[in-house]
C-alpha cells in the first residue's frame, strides 16, 4: 500500500546536527564491568528499583559481540518522573549504548534532572520543537546502533529488559521485539496486573495491541514518525514498520507505564486530539478504512477466548 503522508527525511535532521557542531557518530554510554549505580546521582529514597539497585553486568557473557542499542527519550514537563526513566536506562548496564535525550524546552526542573545525568548521555538538547513525533525524530536522526527504541519520560524499563530483548534478537534474528508492559496507578500507588497481548499478526495490526514502552526493532526497518500526529504516533508507526516484518514476543513484562492525570491516554482534553489522529489515519492518503472491519474484530475474540481457555 502506497502513503500519501509527508514523513520527514532523518538525514536532513542529522545535517542540521552536524552544521551545528554535534559529532555524529555520537560517543556511547560509559560502560563499567561493577555497574554504574555507584557512580549516578545519589538517591536517599525510594528504595528498589530503579534507585538502589542495578542489573548485573556480569550477566552479559564476555564471549558476546553485542550490538549497539539506540534509546531516545522525548522530554517534556515530566520531571516528576524523568530520573526514573534515566536511571532505569543507565542501569541496566548494557555494554554498548547509546541514550538520546531530547527535551522541549520544559520549565518544570526537568532540563536540571537531564544535566545532572549528562555524563552519562550521548547526546541531549533542552529547547523548543515541534511535539512529540518532531522530537522523536530528531532523536532517530541522531541513533548510529544496530537496535532501535524509545521510551516516554514518564515510563521506565524493568530490571533486565536489554538483556532479554538483546538475546532475543540475537538467537532469532527478527526484526521487530515486543513484550508486555505493567500500568503503575500513580495516585493509588498501586501496580496493574501485567498488560498481557497476544502475538501480533499483520491481519490484527489494526487492533491496537502493542504496548510502545515493550517494542523494540531493527535500525534497518525504522521509519519516521509521522509528526502531524498529536497522539496516536506508536499505533500509526506500527502500521508501517511492522507490517511484513519478522515478529518476536517475548512473554513477560518489559516495562512500567505510569498511569497520571497530565499523561494523554488519561486528560480528557486530549480527546479531540485522539479524535484528530484517528480522522488523518483512517484517510485515504494514509491507511484507509479497515475492510472487513467486523470480521477483524470478531476473530479477534475469538483468539482472546481461545488464549483463555489454554491459558496460553
Amino acid at each position: 500500500m502506497s502513503f500519501n503522508i509527508k514523513l520527514p527525511d532523518l538525514e536532513n535532521y542529522r545535517e542540521v546536527f552536524k552544521t551545528n557542531g554535534v559529532i555524529y557518530p555520537l560517543e556511547k554510554v560509559p560502560f563499567k564491568k561493577l555497574g554504574l549505580l555507584a557512580d549516578l546521582p545519589k538517591i536517599k529514597e525510594p528504595k528498589g528499583w530503579p534507585w538502589s539497585q542495578e542489573y548485573d553486568p556480569c550477566l552479559y557473557s564476555d564471549r558476546i559481540n553485542w550490538p549497539k542499542l539506540s534509546i531516545v527519550v522525548p522530554s517534556y514537563n515530566q520531571a516528576a518522573f524523568l530520573a526514573q526513566t534515566l536511571r532505569a536506562i543507565l542501569l541496566q548496564n548494557y555494554p554498548n549504548l547509546e541514550l538520546i535525550v531530547i527535551d522541549g524546552g520544559s520549565n518544570d526542573g526537568s532540563k536540571e534532572i537531564i544535566e545532572e545525568y549528562s555524563q552519562w548521555i550521548s547526546y541531549w538538547q533542552s529547547e523548543k520543537d515541534r511535539g512529540q513525533g518532531h522530537a522523536i525524530n530528531l532523536g532517530f536522526s541522531l541513533a548510529s546502533g544496530t537496535y532501535y527504541a524509545w521510551i516516554n519520560s514518564d515510563d521506565y524499563y524493568l530490571k533486565g529488559t536489554f538483556c532479554k530483548v538483546m538475546e532475543r534478537f540475537l538467537q532469532k534474528n527478527e526484526d521487530f521485539v515486543y513484550g508486555y508492559v505493567t500500568d503503575f496507578i500513580v495516585e493509588k500507588n498501586k501496580f496493574n496486573p501485567v498488560n498481557k497481548i497476544l502475538p501480533v499478526k499483520d491481519y490484527f495490526l489494526r487492533l491496537p495491541t502493542l504496548a510502545q514502552p515493550a517494542c523494540f526493532w531493527k535500525a534497518a526497518i525504522h521509519q519516521p514518525i509521522w509528526e502531524e500526529l498529536h497522539c496516536s504516533i506508536d499505533y500509526e508507526l506500527w502500521l508501517r514498520l511492522v507490517k511484513d516484518s519478522k515478529k518476536g514476543i517475548i512473554k513477560d513484562a518489559l516495562a512500567v507505564a505510569n498511569i497520571h492525570g497530565d499523561a494523554k491516554t488519561s486528560d480528557p482534553k486530549m480527546k479531540a486530539k485522539w479524535d484528530e489522529d484517528h480522522q488523518l489515519i483512517c484517510s485515504m492518503e494514509a491507511h484507509g478504512n479497515v475492510e472487513n472491519w467486523h470480521a477483524v474484530v470478531f476473530l479477534h475474540r475469538i483468539r482472546l477466548k481461545i488464549n483463555k481457555w489454554f491459558n496460553l
